[in-house]
C-alpha cells in the first residue's frame, strides 16, 4: 500500500518496503510503479526501497503549467529530505534516470550511488527521434498500455490523459539538455545501463558514460529499452552488485589507470 506526502511542488504518491540502505526506484515516462514489478522483491530483500510516482504519473496528480525534468528533480530532492531523511541510492529508468542525473548534479550530498538505464542527456530531436515524438498521441495504438496504466491510477481521471501526453511530448522536444560539464561534476559512483537494441542510441549512452568520471557501463544483450523487464534477473543482479559492493581492482586499467587505488 502507498500513501501521499505533501511536497512543496506536488502532492506525491509513494510506496515503501523492505529494510536496509535506502534506494529510490524512479520509473519511466508515461508509466507507474507497476513497471517495477520484477524489481521490487529483489531490491526490498536488503534495502529500504522507496517508489515515488512523479507529478502527472500514476497516483500523483498533474500540476498547473508545463512539465519539466528540473521540477521533477526538485520534487525528488524534497522527497529525499522529507521522507527518506538520509543519502540514498537512486535507480532510474528512462525519464527516471534523467531525474536521477539532475538530482546528483544539484544535491550530491543526498546521493550514495546511481544506476541509470536507458537514459538520455539531450532532447530526443537531437538524437534523431523527432518523428517518434510526432507519433506520441493520446489515441495511438502503441500508447494503449500506457493509457490503461494511467486511467487505472490517476486521480485526475481518464479525461486528463490527452493533456498529460501533450505536456510530456512538449517537454521531450526540448529536454533534457544537460551539459557535458555538468555530467562531469557527478562524483557519485554511477552505473550506466542500456539495451543493445535500445531506442536511446548506444553512441549517446557511451558519451554519457564517458562524461562521468566515476562511472561503469553495462550493455544488456538481446534487449530493448525495456531491458529491466525483459531480462530482470540479469539487470537486477548487475544493479544490486553495483550498489552493494566496492569496485574490484582491475588488472589492466585504461580509463581508470589514474584513479585512486588503481594498479
Amino acid at each position: 500500500m502507498g500513501e501521499y506526502i505533501e511536497l512543496p511542488g506536488a502532492k506525491t504518491w509513494y510506496e515503501v518496503e523492505g529494510q536496509g540502505d535506502p534506494v529510490l526506484l524512479l520509473h519511466g515516462g508515461f508509466v507507474t510503479n507497476e513497471t517495477w514489478g520484477a524489481q521490487r522483491a529483489d531490491f526490498a530483500a536488503n534495502h529500504r526501497t522507496f517508489l515515488p510516482e512523479r507529478r502527472a504519473h500514476g497516483h500523483t496528480p498533474d500540476v498547473e503549467g508545463r512539465l519539466s525534468y528540473h521540477d521533477m528533480a526538485k520534487d525528488t530532492i524534497d522527497f529525499l529530505t522529507s521522507v527518506v531523511g538520509s543519502p540514498a541510492h537512486l535507480v532510474g529508468w528512462s525519464d527516471g534516470g534523467i531525474v536521477a542525473l539532475l538530482v546528483a548534479i544539484a544535491r550530491p550530498d543526498l546521493i550514495r550511488k546511481i544506476a541509470v538505464t536507458g537514459a538520455n542527456f539531450k532532447p530526443p530531436p537531437e538524437l534523431g527521434m523527432a518523428e517518434g515524438l510526432d507519433e506520441l498521441t493520446a489515441d495511438a495504438p502503441d500508447m494503449a498500455m500506457f493509457r490503461a496504466m494511467y486511467e487505472a491510477a490517476s486521480p485526475d481521471g481518464p479525461e486528463h490523459w490527452p493533456t498529460v501526453v501533450e505536456k510530456l511530448v512538449e517537454m521531450y522536444r526540448a529536454e533534457p539538455d544537460i551539459a557535458i560539464e555538468e555530467l562531469g561534476r557527478i562524483g557519485a559512483p554511477t552505473l550506466v545501463l542500456v539495451g543493445d537494441d535500445d531506442f536511446i542510441p548506444l553512441e549517446h549512452t557511451i558519451e554519457l558514460y564517458r562524461a562521468m568520471p566515476n562511472s561503469e557501463l553495462a550493455v544488456v544483450p538481446g534487449t530493448s529499452h525495456a531491458h529491466f523487464t525483459e531480462k530482470p534477473s540479469l539487470v537486477n543482479r548487475l544493479v544490486l552488485e553495483f550498489l552493494d559492493n566496492d569496485p574490484v581492482p582491475t588488472m589492466m586499467p585504461v580509463r581508470r589507470a589514474t584513479a585512486p587505488g588503481s594498479t
